[in-house]
């Protein structure tokens, strides 16, 4: 589990995740060393000094936007009405390897 963007995400090799915008060129690797448990099917790893020895390695293979959502906000009775759009920035990474260094 590794944490990028403040959220959480499960990887495992060959993972294709969605990130919020990671400033990296396509086909560019990348390392998330922010690792938050390691389980490997025998033994689960949480603790803070072992998990500096975690390495997930990745690699960019989209950069992209998400779909637009409107943001209206009105007051009932007063005419007061906004209407804003966003569309946040996105990167896909593909999930390499993960290294444990014991």
């Amino acid at each position: 589990m590794i944490r990028t963007g403040s959220k959480q995400y499960r990887v495992s090799p060959g993972d294709v995740i969605t990130v919020e915008k990671l400033e990296r060129q396509v086909g560019e690797e990348l390392d998330f060393d922010d690792v938050l448990l390691f389980h490997d099917g025998k033994k689960v790893v949480t603790k803070s000094e072992d998990l500096g020895r975690v390495r997930v390695k990745g690699e960019v293979i989209e950069q992209g936007r998400s779909k637009k959502i409107i943001v209206f906000k009105y007051r009932p009775k007063k005419g007061y009405r906004r209407k804003k759009g966003h569309r946040q920035q996105l990167t896909k990474v593909r999930i390499k390897d993960i290294i444990f260094s014991s």
